[in-house]
């Protein structure tokens, strides 16, 4: 039998062993492309705080810190304080959280574990189509159909019940900080309730199945392991609603009054951040005028980053010692 030789060898070989190694091109492009687009998100957000500040530097030199501890705004002196619009934001917002995060997530709830297929479909897309409605149009039907209603119903009955304390005494007036708050409310109501539902969707049915075979009840399932496991996603979805909260304009400005004073009584016009921006910038004939209206676009710029960042923190507080995926 004849010696085979080198080449021969060589030309019988596995064609994966001859083959070259692969290029990397495609990973260390794709690499390069999404770190750009996740720091092109965060020079965004620096170019937003530098043209505020750049456009408020004025505002800023003159008043310096008092302007956030200041409650008068008059633009014929150029004498201007944030503090009203910082509490009118902080109360409105406050409000629509109480009033929109037990319905989002009970009805979240609800369409998630408890409700037949045949009326599930139709509650979310009514939900969809609630938060497709411009924010202009919700403050139409707030100015005509729910300010008058509130006026006459449930405003009086909270004062006649809770009047003794100082967040319901006080003459109704109709546009004021609760009204701005309801409104805000039904604004964020369906978003939260979106995110909360496909957060709760996400829940792997083990963990249901796994209480069940306890013998737990439909309501300690959903409590224990339901709500526990997607605590983090839900409070999660009530900071998103409240970035919408904290944000919104044209439907506040239309129903909380647009005065900017501070007053304990939920009954009493308010006014916001993002209010006075959308009011008055067209009217602001001198410099600092318009220098004051950029530093409130600075205020709620900062406050937007400082609630998140908090929410942040106090998310890590909740959950910490807790492992991944564990019911408690």
């Amino acid at each position: 039998m004849s010696a085979i030789t080198v080449e021969e060898a060589d030309a019988i070989q596995p064609a994966q062993v001859r083959m070259t190694p692969p290029s990397r091109f495609g990973d260390k492009a794709f690499y390069w492309l999404t770190l750009s687009m996740a720091f092109a998100v965060v020079l965004l957000v620096i170019l937003i705080g530098w043209e505020l500040g750049q456009g408020s530097w004025q505002a800023i030199q003159k008043f310096g810190f008092h302007f956030l501890t200041r409650s008068t705004w008059d633009p014929v002196a150029e004498e201007f304080g944030s503090l009203p619009f910082i509490y009118g934001t902080a109360i409105s917002s406050l409000i629509a959280l109480i009033i929109a995060v037990p319905l989002s997530i009970a009805t979240a709830v609800y369409l998630t574990e408890l409700a037949p297929l045949w009326i599930r479909q139709p509650i979310i897309s009514l939900i969809e189509m609630l938060a497709a409605i411009p924010s202009v149009i919700l403050g139409l039907w707030g100015i005509f159909v729910m300010i008058p209603w509130l006026r006459d119903y449930p405003f009086p009955f909270l004062q006649k019940l809770l009047g003794w304390t100082p967040f319901f005494g006080g003459p109704i007036y109709g546009p004021c900080v609760l009204a701005g708050g309801i409104i805000v409310a039904i604004m964020i109501l369906p978003i939260i309730t979106s995110v909360s539902r496909e957060i709760l969707r996400s829940v792997p049915d083990l963990q249901r199945e796994a209480a069940y075979a306890l013998g737990a009840t439909r309501w300690e399932v959903t409590r224990i392991a339901v709500l526990s496991y997607a605590r983090k996603g839900l409070f999660g979805a009530v900071i998103l609603g409240l970035g919408r909260a904290l944000g919104e304009t044209m439907a506040v400005t239309m129903v909380i009054g647009n005065t900017p004073q501070i007053a304990a009584s939920l009954f009493k016009p308010g006014y916001t951040l993002a209010s006075v921006i959308a009011n008055e910038f067209t009217e602001a004939t001198t410099d600092m005028y318009l220098q004051a209206l950029f530093e409130i676009g600075l205020v709620l710029f900062g406050v937007t980053i400082l609630v998140n960042l908090l929410a942040q923190l106090l998310l890590k507080t909740i959950t910490a010692g807790a492992a991944p995926g564990r019911v408690q």
